[in-house]
């Protein structure tokens, strides 16, 4: 099962080709358009699922949160979903072999008087604190947010997110895999204005310690690459399922 996360940076129907090469079983896309605009050429793998989330206009602009299946898993939205978060979504994702709770996440709402990024986050993970399992359990997207912001004194930062996941059995994918520590990561996933000297790592996917023995690898795309596209790299998890 290979899980990718990319923040498109709007336009998703000009750039599915790219992402598609990666064969993803399910794809999480913040900034992409309302499904009534995704016109796909006719090569272009068509979803077998799909979910969406948003306002028709943000800004002038079609932009929101979608949730693509490329195989054969299937997408239910938790009967408890909270639309005060509004870019946290909780989904059962189901096929044949395997149930996941899905948190796909895009951190942004800018509504919000009391913290449009890491906030919404952190009141995500509280109300959804009986979903979180340390069994097949996956948080994936665009956090925006990372531990060299943590501000002192603030309950809902970064780390304590991080530290929440890991007290349920849920951890970072690529800091595990690749031995890192939160805010010293060697692979940024977002680059401010596209500037390769102002990298952050704003992406992650956290997944229950079931699902960390299954991993058979965890990438971050290429800078020269993607950022012909993006200002974000994807993250691409690939397990043993």
């Amino acid at each position: 099962m290979k899980i990718i996360t990319w923040n498109c940076n709007m336009a998703f129907r000009k750039k599915a080709d790219f992402i598609l090469d990666d064969k993803p079983d399910i794809l999480v896309v913040p900034e992409c358009e309302n499904p009534d605009k995704l016109l796909f050429s006719l090569y272009t793998p068509q979803p077998t699922d799909i979910l969406w989330f948003g306002k028709n206009q943000h800004r002038g602009l079609n932009k929101g949160l979608a949730i693509f299946s490329y195989g054969d898993f299937r997408f239910k939205v938790f009967d408890n979903h909270n639309q005060d978060f509004q870019m946290v979504i909780p989904i059962l994702a189901t096929n044949h072999l395997i149930e996941i709770n899905l948190f796909a996440i895009w951190a942004n709402n800018p509504t919000d008087p009391n913290g449009q990024y890491v906030e919404q986050v952190w009141k995500a993970i509280h109300y959804y604190e009986n979903s979180l399992l340390d069994t097949n359990t996956i948080l994936v997207g665009d956090f925006n947010s990372n531990a060299i912001w943590d501000k002192k004194n603030q309950e809902n930062n970064h780390s304590n997110i991080v530290k929440f996941l890991e007290d349920k059995g849920i951890f970072s994918t690529y800091h595990t895999h690749h031995n890192q520590k939160q805010g010293l990561e060697k692979d940024p996933t977002f680059y401010l204005y596209r500037h390769q000297n102002k990298p952050y790592h704003l992406d992650y996917c956290f997944a229950s310690k079931n699902l960390l023995e299954k991993i058979n690898s965890v990438e971050i795309g290429d800078f020269e690459h993607w950022t012909k596209y993006s200002d974000h790299v994807p993250l691409i998890v690939d397990f043993d399922l």
